[in-house]
């Protein structure tokens, strides 16, 4: 059942909820979220599709849940074919100078910290024919972006090395750029905005996983 598994790490809500549920029947998901209730409502959803999902409340800040996670999809399954990474911290937008500490230690712990373990635990899951799909969110050096745009640009820094080293041997990496979603997290930068503006994850996340060819 290798090439049949998919983990989506930030599983619970938002885009990473849209494209578990989008991936199944085609796959057994694999959800990764701190949030049960969340997991619990993406689980319904996915049998209502006629598909199966392995619910795993773990947080991915915490390296020996991830690890213990992988080494029970190897056991279970010997490997995956699919990692879809969303998981995120997004930090209340604020002045460089006026960061919060604790907002800067959760958002280097949650968007950053945890690619320098995952990857390595995950690479060897989807070996040479597997994917991980990444989305980037250019708001890098953004005036109030300081705790998100550079942990996130960071993130996608690593996974950018990560693509240029596997080209020739596997896994296929990609990095996805979502348009602008009524997300919880977009709220949170701009709770004034106009919803009905903004995509729908389900629609972003059909649209996302047929650029990356697996719709």
């Amino acid at each position: 059942m290798t090439d049949q598994i998919a983990i989506v790490t930030g599983a619970s809500r938002g885009l990473g909820f849209a494209l578990a549920e989008a991936l199944a029947p085609a796959y057994h998901i694999v959800a990764v979220a701190r949030t049960v209730g969340g997991l619990e409502d993406l689980d319904d959803r996915i049998k209502a599709r006629g598909g199966d999902a392995t619910l795993a409340p773990m947080d991915i800040t915490k390296p020996e849940a991830m690890a213990q996670l992988c080494r029970a999809v190897y056991d279970r399954w010997g490997g995956a074919a699919l990692w879809v990474h969303t998981a995120i911290h997004a930090a209340p937008l604020a002045p460089a100078s006026h960061m919060d500490v604790k907002d800067w230690e959760r958002s280097v712990a949650t968007n950053l910290t945890p690619m320098g373990y995952l990857i390595p635990y995950m690479a060897p899951l989807l070996g040479e024919h597997g994917q991980a799909l990444f989305f980037e969110d250019e708001h890098a050096g953004e005036k109030f972006y300081a705790h998100y745009g550079t942990t996130k640009s960071a993130q996608i820094a690593l996974a950018r090395s990560w693509q240029a080293e596997s080209v020739k041997t596997g896994p296929r990496v990609q990095i996805l750029a979502p348009e602008p979603m009524n997300t919880t997290t977009r709220m949170r930068f701009h709770p004034g905005e106009d919803k009905a503006a903004l995509a729908t994850p389900y629609a972003e996340a059909a649209r996302l996983l047929a650029e990356a060819g697996l719709a």
